[in-house]
């Protein structure tokens, strides 16, 4: 059997997909990965999408999409997906032992932060361990904090962070940043921002929350501890598309590019959310791309049939 639409990923974008899809009678077939729901299972509360005035936990958010989803006809299959082929149609989907044959395809597969792979850095995430200052710098407001990293990312982050912190320590492994000039110099004249240079994270304190820092400075090699109340890592993030490589056309950070909405290269495949979302990363945003996906796809198959 072919599928009219199948749907990889289960975070805001693949599960907004899903319900708008199953609701114009597609019966859309969702595929979700190891990671189900998407980097919003390893938030605690998200206070900052609309309809929750009192903030929701992402779980339990994410456990709202895929009811919705699911009442109105949106089917689910367990598993990685091993292997795609974009080359022909259907387009073929192989999921350890099993093949999926589909018309259409909406690739919502996220993108994943990049972390330091420290031993309590995973264990606290949500805990004071952050990857998104937009999402989770509120709850630090009066607190002493880190940023990790030396790029514009870490350097906005670092910025951003200001509105709420009371001091923001910019933890880097060089003696100069990388981040664009323009970048460095709104770090360099923030009062609210202390540099510690040379410096590398070598693990995250706390038991159930972060209460500080294990550094060590490279060119000493003294080891010191930083009592804080949380970490931002702000090393960049890699979107999840290595399955699609030379398939599908991409930006130079692995981005599939979308065109006129959420068309990819591919007649028939879509993307939406944060796999072709370098900018925003944000669940309101990526939900509102999953809309516009399956939107563009149900008016594809209507096209396909006319």
């Amino acid at each position: 059997m072919t599928e009219k639409i199948t749907i990889l990923g289960t975070g805001p974008a693949g599960l907004t997909a899903a319900i708008y899809s199953a609701r114009a009678n597609l019966n859309p077939l969702v595929i979700e990965g190891l990671q189900a729901g998407g980097q919003l299972t390893l938030t605690s509360d998200v206070e900052n999408y609309p309809g929750f005035s009192d903030g929701i936990l992402g779980p339990d958010l994410m456990s709202n999409f895929r009811k919705q989803a699911e009442r109105f006809g949106a089917r689910f299959v367990f598993g990685d997906v091993i292997k795609v082929d974009l080359k022909q149609k259907p387009f073929k989907l192989y999921i350890e032992k099993e093949n999926f044959e589909t018309q259409t395809l909406i690739l919502s597969t996220g993108a994943s932060a990049n972390l330091f792979g420290l031993p309590n850095e995973k264990r606290l995430i949500g805990k004071g361990v952050s990857t998104c200052a937009t999402c989770d710098g509120f709850f630090f407001r009066g607190k002493e904090i880190a940023v990790a990293g030396g790029g514009d990312s870490a350097c906005e982050e670092a910025t951003f962070l200001t509105k709420f912190a009371a001091k923001v320590i910019l933890i880097h492994r060089r003696d100069k940043l990388r981040a664009s000039k323009i970048m460095q110099e709104r770090v360099f004249k923030n009062p609210k921002i202390q540099i510690l240079w040379d410096t590398v994270i070598e693990d995250v304190i706390g038991e159930k929350e972060v209460t500080g820092l294990k550094l060590k400075n490279i060119k000493t090699s003294k080891q010191d501890e930083l009592k804080l109340a949380g970490v931002f890592v702000a090393i960049g993030h890699t979107p999840n598309t290595l399955l699609f490589r030379d398939q599908i056309a991409m930006d130079e950070k692995g981005y599939i590019k979308t065109f006129g909405g959420t068309k990819t290269s591919i007649p028939g495949v879509f993307a939406a959310g944060d796999v072709q979302d370098p900018v925003y990363r944000q669940a309101v945003t990526a939900a509102g791309t999953g809309c516009m996906a399956a939107i563009d796809t149900e008016r594809f198959l209507e096209s396909e049939h006319k």
